[in-house]
């Protein structure tokens, strides 16, 4: 099943106009075929399956009603913009989705003119959505502007932020909230429980089972009576409302969204609105695919799958996420301070195993890193020994509290960022190629990354009995080198790098993944009759600056390789510190550029910037060549 697999009513579908040529009587069917389409084609490609089978009858609606690109629908983190992909003359090319060169898994604007804003984090589209109106109330435009926010996005504080600021900013103003109980993993808190009280009360309930008479009552009539019909049969007769009501926002709803003549009736009327409006949809993660509704969390995002079954080709070998989960429960049954905390991310993570283990020491907390950082300095102040495991691109949102709370007060807390490095197909919104920078920075975090699996449980050993301040560990998405961690994990020395390899011509710090990548190179120059050692340097900060300076003094280059950004990141705190030492052998920094990087796949995009052991060895040998023009000059 492919994006060319004949669609009767799909295959006239290039643009929003279109959409709007078909009878409404064949959205229905426009539905399924979209849904088969999405399954069939991202079975191939992977990607976020389940937020987009959720969304087809709201997109299509949407569409129907508003015209883009000149209104403006944002899509919150956007993962759920497929089927928006589709309708704006993006169906042929969704089979390269995700694909280097292809269609980005998120919203790009530089992607589409209907792509109106980009996202990849969850919680921006309110607040851009109240910007991009502001800005057009100055300009006396007339668009529409509509964010589409999930209920899980109710869970970041930055979302509250911009509705507190809605009623005094616009008068026009849409915001559909898209409520499927789910962010990744199923949604917790009060936000969540209330939401949940809405949706379950008698008045809902009555109102699912009278949709399609609602739609009939209305006929051809004007949208007017439906508001009436909407505001007395629906939100004066459900209390929980009244959040949104004192944000001063109408509420409306909750109504069925995959009900696509119910939807069409109600986006006519609201755009009929001076008042900034708030419109609860109902919707079911994975629609239309068994494995998808059976599984939420795992059909959220994934790779490739089995169309028929849904079923996925199982990892060879434990992920680093899979031996952090299973190594932290371990220590936690002999240490009763050991707490984990992570950000809507309990199966990303690895933290599953964790928290059927240990219920009472597990916390999820929702999509809300600046909480979850707080949190975790919180418990740090009581004598507990939090890890707060969380992606580094999301970790980047707890910036100010990692400096402000934790280090400022040096507090016991171990920041575990998975995805560190290169993300892949996820692009430039989820690569995790800036947590050096912003870390090593910071007076009093020591910071590190493993070269393997082995290593990764001795480091997770190391933090678990560190008690003296903040301790970071970063590692990366998927499996390594395959190194089984031993039985019993040892005390690693901070600050202590490990000689891998001798050698007197060059000498190679490979951090972290990029340890094997150093190993490649030696081989390779080693094949040039050049003597190279490996370090693996273990300690991002503090520096082994002992073996650092041993090594520079002793060989003629020295090379940098690392899965980072390359202004600021391991490379250029070795810079910093030649320097500061009077110490001028030339450094070879082998690291992303200073450009965000594309999605694609991680051989073609290491292949692409130079971050193979081929085109570092080809820098080290014109280093070294420029080297040796020196020296015969100076003599």
């Amino acid at each position: 099943m492919s994006s060319d697999h004949p669609r009767h009513l799909l295959d006239a579908i290039d643009s929003p106009a279109d959409l709007k040529k078909l009878p409404e009587s064949d959205l229905p069917a426009l539905a399924q075929e979209i849904r088969e389409e999405l399954i069939g084609t991202l079975a191939e490609t992977g990607g976020h399956l389940g937020p987009n089978l959720g969304v087809v009858e709201l997109s299509i609606a949407l569409h129907r009603v508003f015209e883009t690109p000149t209104d403006k629908i944002l899509f919150d983190v956007s993962h759920q913009g497929y089927i928006h992909k589709i309708l704006t003359g993006r169906r042929k090319q969704l089979g390269s989705m995700r694909q280097h060169g292809g269609l980005n898994g998120f919203l790009l604007r530089t992607e589409s003119e209907h792509d109106c804003y980009g996202a990849g984090h969850a919680g921006t589209a309110l607040s851009a959505a109240l910007g991009m109106a502001a800005a057009r109330d100055m300009n006396g435009g007339a668009e529409h502007v509509v964010a589409v926010a999930g209920d899980a996005a109710f869970t970041c504080g930055v979302s509250y932020e911009a509705l507190n600021n809605v009623s005094e900013t616009t008068k026009r103003f849409i915001v559909v909230l898209n409520d499927n109980q789910w962010s990744i993993a199923r949604n917790t808190g009060a936000i969540a429980e209330h939401l949940n009280r809405i949706a379950t009360s008698p008045a809902y309930a009555h109102l699912h089972d009278q949709a399609a008479k609602f739609v009939e009552w209305i006929g051809g009539k004007s949208a007017r009576q439906l508001a009436h019909k909407i505001k007395s049969g629906v939100k004066q007769i459900i209390g929980p409302s009244v959040i949104f009501e004192n944000l001063g926002l109408r509420y409306f709803g909750p109504i069925d969204g995959h009900d696509i003549p119910l939807l069409i009736r109600t986006f006519e009327f609201l755009k009929t609105l001076n008042e900034p409006v708030l419109l609860h949809i109902m919707t079911k993660k994975g629609k239309g695919f068994g494995p998808a509704i059976e599984k939420p969390d795992k059909f959220h995002g994934l790779g490739k799958y089995q169309p028929d079954t849904g079923e996925t080709q199982t990892a060879p070998t434990p992920t680093y996420s899979e031996i952090f989960g299973k190594t932290l429960s371990g220590f936690a049954d002999h240490n009763r301070k050991i707490v984990a905390i992570t950000a809507a991310m309990p199966n990303g993570t690895g933290l599953v195993q964790f928290a059927s283990r240990h219920p009472d020491r597990f916390y999820d907390v929702g999509i809300a890193e600046e909480h979850a950082a707080l949190f975790a300095a919180g418990m740090a102040t009581k004598g507990m020994k939090p890890f707060l495991a969380i992606y580094s691109t999301f970790m980047q949102r707890a910036f100010d509290m990692i400096v402000h709370d934790i280090a400022l007060q040096n507090l016991n807390v171990a920041l575990c960022m998975d995805r560190a490095g290169l993300s892949g197909d996820d692009g430039p919104t989820h690569h995790g190629l800036f947590d050096i920078a912003y870390l090593r920075s910071i007076p009093g975090v020591i910071a590190m990354q493993p070269k393997d699996e082995e290593e990764f449980a001795d480091m997770l050993w190391t933090m678990a009995n560190h008690h003296e301040g903040p301790i970071a560990i970063r590692y990366p998405r998927g499996a390594g080198t395959g190194a089984v961690p031993r039985p019993t994990p040892k005390l690693l020395e901070i600050g202590k790098a490990e000689v891998l390899r001798h050698g007197t011509d060059v000498a190679l710090f490979g951090l972290g993944n990029f340890c094997e990548v150093a190993m490649e190179t030696a081989d390779l120059l080693e094949k040039r009759g050049i003597k190279a050692a490996v370090i693996n340097p273990r300690w991002i900060k503090p520096l082994d600056a002992g073996t650092l300076e041993f090594f520079a003094r002793g060989s003629r280059v020295l090379c940098t390789l690392e899965d980072h950004a390359v202004s600021g990141g391991f490379g250029a705190a070795v810079a910093e510190h030649l320097s500061d030492a009077g110490i001028t052998t030339p450094l070879v920094r082998v690291g992303w550029p200073d450009q965000f990087i594309e999605h694609g796949s991680v051989p073609i995009l290491r292949e692409k910037y130079g971050m193979t052991a081929q085109a570092a060895a080809e820098r080290i040998v014109q280093s070294l060549k420029l080297v040796n023009r020196k020296t015969k000059a100076l003599l």
